[in-house]
């Protein structure tokens, strides 16, 4: 993994009290990649700066050259982010462009391919090997196909077959894949399912996962308003399933803007001018929000993954059943909700997400005297602090914290 990322397994420790309140401490920054899709004549100080503005910390771009990857990443130093590099020459001479790069203090890895069939990965695995035979210690990033993909997308009989024998085939040290979920009016009935997967193979393969949130209105499927609740949904729910990164798509839109479209309609922090848009002030907020609350997810071990909610839940995922100890009762009225319990070092945490996007619900959650409600801004407060029963935001969490059971 890229340098920056190589304390992730030292987080989520209680700091002292900031101004007679507690807050989580950390080690680390939790991973907020995004296909930036910059034109190359705006790689300036300006323009980096804005992405870091965004609270965007690692980016991935297209280069024409090693001469322009090099500019790239001399500039990106500068603003503070790293960047995921690709050029012709990374692919034509790949041990000569790592022994060029691997060292730069804004180097945040290899980006190899986006969303592979799985006849190309003897192909990406042999390039892999080359770059690897002079660079182990950067990130090397394919970005894989989520579960709806057809046989023709993923050349494999099954997306559990492409999944297995990505994760045995490819030495990456990271699994991404990309779903967007949110359509109109609902999710996706397979979102959640494909998360169960990716979260479980992960951990079975030792390796940390890569999820996305998307930010720009790119097919007939997906034109709406991308609202802090839509934003809030998908980037929570990846996160209360064990995803150690989260990935945007895309920072700026290279759709034409039409007539008498608003912004956002449009979508994409940035337009197609490069003008900002309401976007990029929502995934600036929802970025301090992850970072804020990375000390809950960075390095925790996924316990259980539960939903509730009247009628059916997603496919290939489980319904809440128990509660751990120090919880006594959970309820979501019927609505339908994300249960996540976490570990992290000497606590443990309760993870609730609103998965309707469209409004809030009712959550009454009561605990014993050890639990903790941790605040968005990572504030820790007694739970009894606050009424047992409270509105949950459309597409929100909401974070409890108490003594990790004892082995």
């Amino acid at each position: 993994m890229t340098r920056i990322f190589t304390c992730i397994a030292l987080i989520a420790i209680l700091a002292g009290s900031i101004n007679g309140q507690e807050k989580l401490a950390f080690k680390g920054v939790m991973p907020i990649n995004a296909y930036a899709f910059i034109p190359m004549s705006q790689i300036n100080i300006t323009r980096l700066n804005e992405i870091h503005e965004s609270g965007i910390n690692l980016f991935i771009d297209n280069f024409s050259d090693l001469a322009a990857m090099l500019k790239g990443l001399d500039v990106a130093a500068k603003a503070g982010v790293k960047l995921l590099i690709s050029c012709p020459e990374l692919k034509s001479e790949p041990e000569k462009t790592a022994a060029l790069f691997m060292n730069h203090p804004a180097m945040g890895g290899y980006y190899i391919y986006d969303e592979p069939g799985m006849r190309l990965f003897p192909e990406l695995k042999s390039w892999c090997e080359k770059i690897q035979s002079v660079d182990r210690k950067n990130l090397l990033y394919v970005n894989i196909w989520p579960d709806f993909a057809g046989p023709d997308a993923l050349q494999a009989e099954s997306y559990k077959v492409y999944l297995k024998e990505f994760l045995k085939e490819l030495p990456v040290q990271v699994v991404s894949f990309d779903y967007y979920p949110v359509l109109s009016d609902h999710l996706s009935r397979s979102w959640y399912g494909n998360l169960e997967l990716i979260s479980a193979e992960s951990q079975k393969a030792g390796l940390p996962f890569w999820a996305f949130a998307l930010t720009s209105n790119y097919d007939a499927d997906h034109i709406m308003p991308q609202t802090l609740a839509a934003l809030r949904v998908q980037a929570f729910s990846n996160l209360a399933y064990g995803a150690q990164g989260i990935c945007y798509y895309e920072y700026w839109d290279r759709t034409p803007i039409t007539s008498g479209a608003s912004e956002d309609d449009r979508g994409g922090p940035l337009n197609a001018a490069g003008k900002r848009t309401v976007v990029f002030d929502r995934v600036k907020q929802i970025s301090a929000e992850i970072q804020a609350l990375a000390p809950v997810f960075l390095g925790a071990k996924v316990v259980s993954v539960r939903h509730t909610g009247k009628g059916m839940i997603p496919v290939g995922t489980v319904r809440v059943t128990t509660l751990p100890k120090a919880i006594k009762v959970l309820d979501t009225n019927g609505s339908p909700a994300l249960v996540s319990v976490l570990e992290n070092g000497a606590n443990s945490f309760l993870v609730v997400v609103n998965k309707d996007f469209l409004k809030s619900i009712n959550l009454t959650v009561y605990g014993d005297d050890s639990v903790k409600k941790v605040l968005k801004d990572g504030t820790i407060v007694p739970a009894s602090a606050y009424e047992n029963s409270m509105e949950l935001d459309a597409g929100d969490i909401s974070v409890f914290m108490f003594p990790g059971e004892k082995k």
